[in-house]
């Protein structure tokens, strides 16, 4: 049975300066994105381009190109999928696979991972201002396990020096999948958080009982160690993430139709809400997202995330692994994309390949003041990269002929976007 690939990729630019999209399609938008924020679906949603002259004129992108990557998607996959391309505040371009509708929800895999690093950002920020209920304080250099009283007696004593900031950087020394141990597979009747917690081992017999390495000293892609998260923000905030972002980020951006899955219960630790997957939004609620953490964590002239978070999380956390921040991927050292800015970030996930990527134009920065994001989500037909772990496919920076190099690698997609082979067909002024 051939399973149908999922595509869904969202496309967020705003402000920049005055160029060109295409031979002769100008940039600067009559109507600055820089104070525009798009109400809920309920109220009104995106502001769209109904005909090719608003999408040159609003959007300021080439509509002739824009349809040859939506054609080409069209041909290419079947089953559920969405591609959206927005730029200043407009959409530009819409198209979905059936049964997929704009509201359609898909599971983001991984990409909850930075969403639970924004709600820890929150949480850290809380602590700092004396917001935690109890007075609780917590910052990245707490000893995770102070926060885990599930988790004694430790299962090997090495786990004391695990700190915040490790489970945040995936430095924590509790095995992931370079070790084997992929995802969360317990044994029937067994329990997530008993798993992570190296109480018992998984289906296959594998155990995150004992460190593979002295916290901060290696690197491994963990979802046993970040499953530590949940139970850490549990017991510090009182209440669980999904709860949190829902009531500190979603609603305040407009995102109406989201799920976030639990993890474990039925007699075993939890339920609690599942930090690592599981999260579903559709691709127009994930631009907001996008939005968002494009525009410093403000939202209609209301701060909804730190700002000084957003910096930290979007840069390299650490040198063993230097394209990883705080659950984010990043590009600060410009090799995990070398074609784009170095400020560019992303969330990315597995199986369904969603990611969302963008650039702060940090002082400093390379993106010109060209800010994009992109989310997308690929079927069972995984791209294996960098090392087999799938950890790479975004769009960001100032072209997106990109979106043919690092998202798809398909052939008819490249020959579309780039020409001769090597020279962008360019869709923005470099």
């Amino acid at each position: 049975m051939i399973l149908a690939p999922v595509l869904f990729l969202s496309l967020l630019s705003f402000g920049g300066s005055t160029g060109t999209l295409g031979k002769g399609v100008p940039t600067d938008s009559p109507e600055s994105a820089g104070s525009y924020y798009p109400p809920s679906e309920s109220a009104g949603g995106w502001r769209h381009c109904k005909k090719n002259e608003e999408v040159r004129r609003l959007a300021g992108m080439d509509p002739e190109k824009l349809e040859l990557v939506g054609r080409e998607n069209t041909a290419l996959y079947g089953g559920p999928w969405v591609l959206l391309v927005i730029r200043h505040g407009y959409i530009a371009g819409e198209w979905m696979g059936v049964p997929a509708m704009p509201q359609t929800t898909f599971d983001v895999w991984s990409c909850t991972k930075s969403a639970t690093g924004i709600a820890y950002g929150l949480l850290l920020d809380d602590s700092r201002n004396h917001r935690l209920p109890k007075g609780a304080r917590i910052d990245l250099d707490s000893p995770a396990y102070s926060f885990i009283p599930e988790g004694h007696p430790l299962t090997d004593p090495a786990k004391e020096k695990i700190k915040l900031r490790h489970l945040l950087t995936m430095t924590s020394g509790i095995p992931g999948e370079d070790h084997g141990i992929v995802g969360i597979a317990v044994r029937p009747a067994g329990g997530e958080y008993e798993f992570a917690l190296g109480k018992e081992p998984d289906r296959f017999g594998d155990s995150a009982a004992r460190l593979y390495a002295p916290p901060g000293e290696a690197w491994d892609y963990s979802d046993a160690a970040f499953a530590h998260l949940s139970l850490i923000f549990f017991h510090v905030a009182g209440r669980e993430i999904g709860d949190f972002m829902k009531a500190r980020v979603f609603e305040p951006i407009g995102i109406e139709n989201s799920g976030w899955d639990l993890q474990g219960g039925g007699g075993n630790l939890g339920p609690h809400t599942n930090a690592h997957s599981g999260l579903r939004l559709s691709a127009r609620d994930f631009a907001r997202l996008g939005y968002l953490m494009l525009r410093g964590g403000t939202w209609n002239g209301k701060q909804i995330v730190p700002k000084w978070w957003i910096e930290l999380a979007t840069a390299k956390s650490q040198e063993l692994n230097p394209h990883y921040g705080y659950t984010f991927w990043v590009n600060s050292d410009g090799e995990l994309w070398p074609h784009v800015p170095k400020d560019a970030f992303c969330l990315h996930g597995l199986r369904h390949k969603p990611v969302l990527c963008g650039s702060l134009a940090r002082p400093g920065g390379d993106s010109a003041g060209l800010r994009a994001a992109a989310y997308r989500a690929r079927g069972d037909t995984l791209d294996v990269d960098r090392g087999g772990c799938c950890k790479v496919g975004c769009i960001a920076g100032r072209c997106l002929a990109t979106l043919g190099e690092l998202l798809s690698n398909q052939t008819a997609l490249r020959q579309v976007l780039y020409k001769n082979g090597s020279e962008l067909l360019k869709l923005t002024r470099p």
